[in-house]
């Protein structure tokens, strides 16, 4: 299947699934965005969907704790996480805990789900999601089949359950992993970004658009998103930003909901700090680059508008697998010190065949027939992609 470097457009034959259930979690912003752009097509292509929230589905509030405990951790412990990550997440052989008790607590409420919504496939699109439907499948309580959609550059074992029937990746190095675990279909189909962020992705070539878009026109100095994600969360963000300002460029940092790191980056003379952005595609359209920590849904957003990512200071976990796995595969430089982030911002701000090819790549992750493999049933889907 070939990939194309422009908007995908859905194309194939028409799939036979006609409602579609999305399993999501609010952890940040990232599983929500793909379940409504997910829904969002769906719909456009004249099927029902709908999303759900895995953490809703829990009892008692335990969705609302997790959630908490959750970003607590990853905001003031960061080492703790990464420890978690290692014990519960972490690919490898032997007994370790898995995601499946915790699962199994919203089974009821997520059945109840199901047959409300009269769907004909369940779609997951978060580990914990992945493992509840998984159980349920292979218990036959779940007569529906189950598409896990897994946004990960790096597999982790929470995504991998045997009971569900297919996966879909982001890439091939990602279906890979997933053939090699579970020994069960797992497709390519790219990452999930709303058209919109596809953009012209020359960079400096369109400066005056990109200087207004970024909220300081006429500065002459290229803009760099710095991402901190939904809960604005990243190793001393302002002395990123102010080393970015030292070395000419003019940081965009994003920090989420989190009020008190936006006030402390505003501070910071030639910052740029919007706070919450409700338009994020014309925001990395303003940006020459992107400064990453997690290798999360904004990065394949900045990928998608061609713009070049540095990943620097990775979060422990989740982030810092990503971000290796992207580097892997030439989708990112992986910047080891504050030298060699302004070194890589050197080479892909400006024009040249440097910063081409690494625009390239990204987009060359982005498939064109996304929607119709999501909606094809399993007995459709060949056992590779």
């Amino acid at each position: 299947m070939a990939a194309h470097a422009s908007a995908p457009h859905e194309t194939g034959p028409v799939p036979e699934a006609r409602r579609l259930l999305l399993v999501s979690a609010s952890m940040g912003a990232g599983h929500d965005s793909v379940a409504a752009e997910l829904a969002g097509r769906a719909r456009a292509a004249g099927r029902e969907a709908q999303v759900v929230d895995v953490l809703d589905l829990l009892p008692r509030g335990l969705g609302a704790g997790l959630r908490g405990c959750y970003e607590t951790c990853v905001r003031r412990t960061p080492w703790a996480y990464g420890a978690l990550y290692h014990l519960f997440f972490r690919l490898g052989r032997g007994r370790r805990p898995n995601g499946a008790p915790l699962a199994r607590l919203a089974a009821d409420a997520f059945l109840t789900s199901v047959r409300r919504s009269r769907c004909d496939l369940v779609v997951p699109v978060f580990h914990l999601a992945a493992q509840l439907t998984g159980e349920l499948r292979a218990t036959g309580v779940l007569r529906v089949p189950s598409t896990v959609m897994i946004v990960d550059f790096a597999v982790h074992r929470q995504w991998l359950h045997p009971g569900n029937d297919r996966h879909l990746c982001v890439s091939e190095d990602a279906a890979r992993q997933v053939r090699r675990w579970l020994g069960g279909p797992a497709e390519t189909v790219g990452p999930v970004v709303d058209p919109r962020f596809f953009g012209d992705g020359t960079g400096t070539g369109a400066r005056a658009p990109r200087e207004r878009a970024a909220g300081r026109p006429g500065t002459g100095r290229p803009a760099v998103l710095v991402s901190a994600g939904a809960w604005g969360v990243g190793s001393d963000l302002p002395a990123t930003a102010g080393l970015l300002v030292e070395h000419g460029f003019r940081p965009v940092v994003l920090s989420g909901r989190n009020e008190r790191l936006r006030r402390a980056l505003a501070a910071i003379p030639g910052v740029t700090a919007p706070g919450w952005v409700t338009d994020m595609p014309r925001l990395l359209h303003g940006c020459a680059a992107m400064v990453d920590n997690a290798a999360g849904q904004t990065a394949v957003q900045a990928l998608a508008a061609g713009l070049p990512v540095v990943a620097y200071r990775p979060l422990p976990g989740h982030g810092e697998q990503g971000v290796r796995r992207m580097a892997a595969l030439g989708l990112c430089d992986l910047a080891a010190d504050a030298t060699g982030l302004v070194d890589s911002l050197d080479r892909l701000t400006g024009p040249g065949p440097e910063r081409a090819r690494r625009v390239a790549a990204g987009r060359a992750l982005f498939r064109d027939d996304l929607l119709a493999r999501l909606l094809a049933r399993p007995s459709q889907v060949p056992s590779s992609s």
